[in-house]
């Protein structure tokens, strides 16, 4: 007996040992992604084309650097607590890292703070399953906050587009304020940039467009943005533009990556403002892109992990000086229109950016910053597009046309991350008060092609069987009036029942 209870403990160990194991098996590749596709990766079929792509997507990475949004969200830390007239900051941050002076690296220093602070709160959200949460991220919210966001970053571009020099002007409507410098200082605008960035934005569009509609006849699309980089550089170095016309170009960049340090502490209670709107408004974007690639591609895409990825996305390269990333519309579409298959093509654009930094950067000390301006707003294109989702939700229905519209205005009057709580907020007030008036419907029994919903006082049903529909989710706000109508419903037609059989009486009779 001894020997037998020994064996079956054994073997109850062995399944307790291998149901652990498979569970933290299934939770590395829940975490980790990569150790579920790389093993599967198809070198014969996938490496050419994501090798490709990565090429293509790592010349739009060193022309627009980061992600648009957040970076003008860490902009506003920065000039708020290290404006170009002050020098009084101080951090703990030694002086000429990288050839930069004191004072930039606390420029630097700020943006770091904000991407790390914005990355912890991204990983704390991802601890407390908020991904579950995003259900309020509704359509309309993204699209209109995406959009907004957008916009600010275009207000950001148009005085190096126009040549103006202009103080940084931010806050609550600050997008009106600048427009307003501009008309007022209208005659200050250079025409020499004036005159490149049209140009440079009209070269840019019409090949993108090209590429674009030839790309299944071309094998490799044209990399206009390198080829206009090179171009423009050029002749601002044979022209000696910057002295002769007073062209604003992009300046020294730093060569290398610095030692690795943490960001200047002191600072994050300062900037945890821009780092809600960074940890919101980059995951926001991100999981918008996410879902349609999803979509398009037919896999399912987990929030929360989405959370801890960014986040670590964020925490990690914080120590190394970084400023706040996330996904980018733009980039998004180059990968599909070049054709790329899985991750590796990302891995081998981070690869070249990698060699970017280390040999090639400071030759773009001559690219013009008209240009580059040009490049980045062209580069968001996809989000401006979505003004189209406007007659569509007019025609769905209306409340979401509002929610829209009201949510790019508070985006537009005052940031992103604002006009972000604001359409959640009106999300979670419309359900509240939609769900509980959700209309109970009786289902006419007719043909396919005729079916549509129809009241229950217009409606026919069958003799044993009786269809009714909710028009909203079934949730306990409103769980208790369908409930009611549901009694409704058996009381009308135990009535019908009972009513018919005295009319036919009565024909009888008759």
């Amino acid at each position: 007996m001894t020997g037998t209870k020994r064996k079956k403990e054994n073997a109850i160990w062995r399944k307790i040992h291998a149901l652990r194991y498979e569970d933290f098996k299934l939770w590395c590749v829940r975490r980790l992604p990569i150790l579920d596709w790389a093993p599967n990766y198809n070198w014969r079929s996938d490496l050419m084309p994501d090798t490709v792509s990565g090429m293509m997507l790592a010349i739009q990475q060193v022309t627009q650097g980061t992600f648009a949004l957040t970076s003008l969200i860490s902009a506003n830390a920065v000039e708020r607590l290290v404006p170009p007239a002050s020098s009084n900051f101080t951090a703990d941050n030694s002086s000429f890292i990288l050839g930069l002076s004191e004072f930039e690296m606390q420029r630097i220093g700020v943006a770091a703070a904000v991407s790390l602070l914005g990355g912890l709160i991204q990983v704390a959200m991802f601890v407390l399953h908020l991904g579950s949460a995003t259900f309020l991220l509704t359509e309309p919210v993204i699209s209109a906050m995406t959009t907004g966001a957008a916009t600010h970053v275009v207000t950001s571009q148009v005085k190096y587009l126009l040549g103006m020099k202009m103080p940084y002007i931010s806050g609550p409507l600050g997008f009106f304020y600048i427009y307003a410098y501009i008309f007022e200082n209208i005659k200050s605008i250079q025409l020499e940039a004036l005159l490149l960035s049209v140009l440079s934005i009209v070269i840019l569009v019409v090949v993108k467009e090209l590429n674009e509609k030839f790309k299944k006849k071309i094998k490799v699309v044209i990399p206009i943005d390198l080829v206009l980089i090179i171009a423009t550089s050029a002749a601002c170095y044979s022209a000696d533009m910057e002295h002769s016309y007073g062209l604003e170009v992009v300046g020294h960049i730093p060569k290398g990556i610095p030692p690795p340090r943490p960001p200047p502490m002191n600072i994050l209670p300062e900037v945890i403002t821009e780092a809600f709107g960074v940890a919101l408004v980059g995951y926001v974007a991100s999981l918008a892109l996410a879902q349609a690639s999803a979509k398009r591609f037919n896999y399912s895409v987990d929030d929360n992990q989405e959370f801890l990825a960014h986040g670590l996305s964020n925490v990690i390269p914080s120590f190394f000086f970084c400023i706040p990333s996330a996904a980018a519309m733009g980039r998004t579409a180059l990968l599909y229109s070049t054709g790329a298959k899985t991750q590796v093509a990302s891995l081998i654009s981070c690869i070249l950016v990698l060699v970017v930094i280390y040999a090639v950067g400071p030759i773009l000390y001559w690219l013009p910053m008209c240009v580059l301006a040009s490049i980045i707003v062209v580069g968001l294109k996809g989000m401006l597009v979505q003004f189209r989702d406007l007659k569509r939700y007019w025609t769905l229905d209306k409340v979401d046309w509002s929610i829209w519209v009201s949510t790019y205005v508070f985006t537009i009057c005052f940031a992103a991350n604002v006009g972000l709580l604001y359409g959640v907020v009106c999300t979670i007030v419309i359900v509240v008060f939609r769900f509980p008036r959700a209309m109970t419907l009786s289902l006419k029994h007719m043909k396919e092609v005729e079916c549509r919903f129809k009241t229950e006082a217009d409606s026919e049903s069958l003799q044993q069987v009786k269809i009714v529909s909710v028009n909203n989710p079934l949730v306990f706000l409103n769980a208790k009036k369908f409930h009611m109508d549901i009694l409704k419903i058996i009381q009308k037609e135990n009535m019908c029942a009972q009513q018919q059989p005295e009319d036919v009486n009565k024909v009888s009779s008759a």
